[in-house]
């Protein structure tokens, strides 16, 4: 049977595998199989996958809830016991796969473990470790850093800031940062992981 559109279950498996965290490994193939192989012969994918989709986005974007993963396990299991071809088959035992972890339930809390899912992280500046060199105001291209380079005779210099609102979480500034000023935390921790 040949796939359709293009791309073949197990070409979007592996590029679903390229991410860390099991929830966007999830939703990127989901996402990828609606656009492409999935047939929608029958109802346990037509519909059911894209509402998995919804349930996923739901936890990458920090609004999910336990309802959410009981949902995508119960979509997952109907597929696998109904869906009426292989690539549906796949699809469910792919999610299942990470649904036993714990990741699910932290992205309800709120956290993703792995750093990945853009919603639930910030970049911030430690300040006793900035030495106000400027690099990440230079590298950052979404003009998210604010602060002034310090010059070599002027005093009362502060450290450079990230402002959430702008920041795209490239990061370009964790690569240039001289002293490892920058680091990754969630959004609800109050001071930073790791430091």
């Amino acid at each position: 049977m040949a796939e359709q559109k293009g791309k073949k279950v197990e070409d979007i498996k592996k590029e679903a595998e390229a991410k860390k965290c099991p929830v966007s490994k999830s939703l990127y193939y989901i996402e990828e199989f609606l656009a492409g192989p999935m047939c929608g012969k029958c109802f346990p994918c037509e519909m059911g996958v894209y509402e998995a989709k919804i349930r996923l986005k739901n936890l990458t974007e920090g609004r999910g809830s336990e309802s959410d993963i009981f949902a995508i396990r119960r979509i997952a299991s109907d597929m696998l016991e109904s869906s009426r071809c292989k690539r549906g088959k796949d699809t469910a035992t792919f999610i299942l796969e990470w649904m036993g972890t714990d990741v699910f339930k932290e992205h309800v809390e709120g956290r993703c473990p792995d750093r990945e899912c853009i919603s639930l992280i910030e970049y911030r500046i430690i300040p006793e470790k900035c030495i106000i060199c400027g690099d990440c105001h230079d590298a950052c291209k979404d003009d998210a850093i604010t602060g002034e380079k310090k010059k070599g005779y002027k005093s009362g210099y502060l450290p450079f800031e990230i402002r959430q609102k702008r920041c795209t979480k490239c990061g370009e500034c964790i690569k240039v940062c001289p002293t490892n000023a920058i680091v990754i935390v969630d959004v609800k921790a109050k001071e930073p992981v790791g430091v």
